[in-house]
């Protein structure tokens, strides 16, 4: 990456006049968006796919579960023409909301879409409009849903380039953008084989143990496979049974993540909380198996690390002797175990369906003897923090380069540095 603050820079500077944009060459112009851009008329169009604006790009949505009579009222958008989102600012803070079209599509009539009024660089506009979105158009509007219209933004100021600079701009920043953006897939990719590669690992781990020459035999298991001769295989109902443990006290409401686990609940209504309603409620304690009974077909069991009290929606299972909850965790979140627990919930949809207790507990299970479930459960920990400090170094990488890209972007078009056709080159 080029050192920005070593790339070349104007020899003199005006004021802007406008904060976003700050200090610009002396010889550009300032102009009014209004005077750059006109609002299109609406204009319908049935012929066309449905499109919207997603993280600044226009892209095509599944005309199948959009209403002909919805479609009618859509506006048509070119490819070479500016889509802008002016609905519900505050609402996304986060993705870009202004887009230059690729393709011809139709767009909700909340849409606002632009056209240029003179001869510009589309792709320099495209690059300084994603600026002039996040540090200034999502301050405009009004309203509890903060909504704009063309009016809100016809009088923004924008900064106009001589057109050569605006094509060396675009230019090098297409060609720039293009290589950090490909330097962050490669390292995207790299996260997802170290992940990959985490769940081999603890996988193997739970299924073969720790030893490689210990002698194996046949589970009978679905996706499972061979397993230590010496270890276990028995129904779950020999290593967990459901609690029958009353509510009382002023227990810590807990609640269950699919990332984090088994987690204190700061959301939990007062109401659902009072005496009436803690009736419904199971105790928990740590060491406990807690399963969401309409996700447990994506492995979501968790081992509790606290003591407190879930909903009716959770089952909380105790361990049996001989049982070291956590290693069962890592066992339940190994695909075998997904794929069976998918086949033994029922429900109409892939996303709600319920596991029930007689089903978890017809189900087969492997059971290494408790010292070993331990020893595999450190050996897990072992890895699975090497790989995740080493997943953190390259998530910061990443970060670094989308910063490094938004400043470049940021500099090249309010020309705080001086784009060279050596530049383009490099």
């Amino acid at each position: 990456m080029i050192n920005i603050a070593e790339m070349p820079k104007y020899q003199t500077y005006k004021d802007s006049t406008e904060g976003w944009i700050g200090d610009v060459p002396e010889h550009w112009d300032i102009r009014k968006l209004k005077h750059l851009f006109y609002e299109k008329k609406h204009r319908p169009n049935m012929s066309l796919n449905c499109g919207a604006i997603s993280f600044g790009k226009v892209v095509t949505k599944d005309d199948e579960k959009i209403l002909l009579t919805t479609k009618v009222s859509y506006q048509e958008v070119l490819s070479g023409e500016f889509l802008i989102n002016p609905l519900n600012l505050n609402y996304d803070l986060v993705s870009l909301r202004i887009a230059l079209s690729e393709i011809d599509v139709v767009v909700s009539a909340g849409y606002i879409v632009i056209k240029e009024k003179e001869e510009l660089h589309k792709q320099y506009f495209k690059y300084l409009l994603h600026r002039y979105d996040v540090a200034y158009m999502k301050l405009l509007g009004s309203g509890v849903r903060q909504t704009i219209s063309f009016n809100h933004i016809a009088n923004s100021l924008l900064v106009f380039p001589p057109l050569e600079e605006q094509t060396r701009i675009a230019n090098f920043l297409d060609k720039k953008i293009t290589q950090i953006d490909d330097a962050i897939a490669i390292k995207e990719q790299q996260i997802s084989l170290l992940k990959e590669r985490k769940q081999i690992i603890i996988q193997q781990a739970v299924t073969q143990g720790l030893d490689p020459n210990v002698p194996l035999k046949e589970s009978g298991i679905i996706g499972v496979g061979r397993v230590p001769e010496h270890w276990d295989i028995v129904f779950n109902r020999r290593v967990f049974r459901e609690n029958s443990r009353k509510v009382k006290g002023d227990e810590l409401p807990l609640s269950l993540s699919q990332v984090d686990g088994v987690i204190p609940s700061n959301d939990m209504k007062e109401r659902s909380l009072s005496p009436s309603h803690r009736n419904n409620f199971k105790l928990c304690f740590p060491g406990d198996l807690v399963v969401n009974r309409f996700k447990g077909h994506l492995g979501v069991f968790f081992n509790s690390e606290y003591e407190g009290i879930v909903t009716f929606h959770y089952g909380v299972f105790e361990p049996q002797k001989g049982v070291h909850t956590k290693f069962f965790e890592h066992l339940y979140h190994a695909e075998p175990y997904k794929a069976i627990y998918a086949g033994a919930s029922n429900g109409m949809t892939v996303g709600l369906q319920n596991l029930s207790n007689q089903n978890f507990y017809m189900i087969k299970t492997i059971r290494p003897p408790e010292k070993e479930q331990v020893e595999i459960c450190r050996y897990i920990e072992k890895i699975s923090n090497e790989i995740n400090i080493a997943i953190g170094g390259i998530e910061l990488q990443i970060e670094k380069l989308k910063e490094y890209k938004t400043t470049l972007i940021n500099s090249a078009v309010t020309g705080k540095i001086k784009i060279t056709p050596q530049m383009i080159e490099q």
